[in-house]
């Protein structure tokens, strides 16, 4: 996938576990790991908005476009 998650680069800047990132936004551990891994198929903007808001950051230090290969086009928006 061309978008890449710079999760685990952010907490570390931060000197956050991603239990205590999770606690903060009301996200389980297990759907965050899944993020920082870069497994996530989609996030909600509100989530994205509370990460954003307990990180100090904008969505683009979270989020990286990275062209690759030509993929298949997915049917979710």
């Amino acid at each position: 996938m061309p978008i890449r998650v710079s999760l685990d680069r952010i907490l570390i800047d931060r000197r956050m576990s991603l239990t205590e990132l999770a606690d903060r936004v009301g996200v389980t551990v297990a759907n965050l790991s899944i993020l920082k891994a870069g497994r996530a198929r989609a996030v909600r903007f509100s989530t994205l908005a509370a990460l954003c808001r307990e990180l100090d950051c904008q969505p683009g230090d979270l989020l990286v476009y990275e062209p690759g290969p030509a993929e298949e086009p997915e049917d979710e928006l």
